[in-house]
């Protein structure tokens, strides 16, 4: 794995409380968000604001509160992969498993493992997104619908 994070996500009781914080208070412009989360570009990185629950189950593949897991954080950082499908005997069996990679709902690939200290570390792979030489992520504007 190449020493890089591509992706640094909080887990947050309240998106909107959170989106006040980030955009309002500290002018921060997001790149994408739905319900459920927030992306900013944060120079070659991405900062993510994931309600906490759904994070949570991102990783485990259960609907728990983050507090409940064995493993559970608030913080979880990702490695972005360079091409898909993510290559899970690379990682997955050295480290913690705590969700095999798998295709994910966004049309990536996605698995997670912890550390020692149980901190979740997710490796994806994102086939919309651009990867530049030096590992730094760049997220497409999304498209705009005209009026």
């Amino acid at each position: 794995m190449e020493q890089r994070i591509s992706i640094v996500t909080l887990g947050v009781k309240n998106l909107a409380v959170s989106r006040r914080f980030y955009v309002d208070g500290l002018g921060w412009k997001p790149v994408y968000e739905d319900k459920e989360i927030i992306f900013f570009q944060t120079g070659g990185m991405v900062f993510a604001l994931f309600l906490r629950d759904k994070l949570a189950e991102d990783f485990s593949g259960e609907s728990r509160h983050v507090r409940t897991r064995p493993h559970g954080t608030r913080l979880q950082c990702s490695h972005q992969e360079r091409s898909g499908p993510v290559d899970e005997a690379r990682w997955g069996r050295r480290r913690n498993g705590l969700k095999s990679a798998a295709q994910a709902t966004w049309g990536g690939y996605s698995g997670y493992f912890a550390d020692p200290d149980g901190f979740a570390w997710e490796v994806a792979w994102n086939p919309n997104w651009r990867m530049t030489p030096d590992g730094s992520i760049h997220i497409p504007a999304p498209n705009k619908k005209s009026s």
